[in-house]
């Protein structure tokens, strides 16, 4: 078998395919999950831990740079460590794996529900002539 077409055989089974699809809504879900992080998450944190803007949240390593200047400014005059980013990222990662989590679960569950054996079927009554022989022997057991 030559190198191409052991690709090809690879590149076609389902399992490469489901794969590339996974990859491609994961991106996706992916942005959706940072907007809805850096959007909708974030700012009431923030407002609850007293109006702190996470993005804004660094560590000086450069005597250049004075208190309350932005993140944005504070790069360009030295280097810094933005753990209000980091910050923000974790909370990204902590909210898609839940969802991942709970979409497994659900899943998890769909397949016990159809992999669940349905209940044997009542044994079929025998034939008439096993029957009837079935009457004669315990007749002739009884006396």
């Amino acid at each position: 078998m030559s190198l191409a077409s052991e690709f090809r055989e690879f590149a076609t089974k389902g399992n490469v395919i489901d794969l590339a699809v996974g990859v491609i809504i994961g991106g996706a879900f992916g942005k959706i999950v940072t907007s809805f992080v850096e959007e909708i998450v974030m700012p009431p944190v923030g407002l609850i831990t007293g109006k702190v803007d996470f993005s804004n949240l660094y560590i000086s390593l450069s005597d250049k740079i004075t208190p309350g200047t932005s993140l944005t400014e504070a790069k360009k005059l030295g280097p810094v460590i933005a753990y209000g980013n980091f910050l923000t990222v974790v909370v990204q990662f902590i909210i898609l794996s839940f969802v991942i989590f709970m979409m497994i679960k659900a899943i998890n569950k769909l397949r016990a529900k159809s992999e669940t054996p349905e209940a044997p079927a009542a044994p079929a009554e025998p034939a008439a002539d096993i029957a009837l022989l079935t009457e004669i022997r315990d007749l002739l057991k009884s006396k």
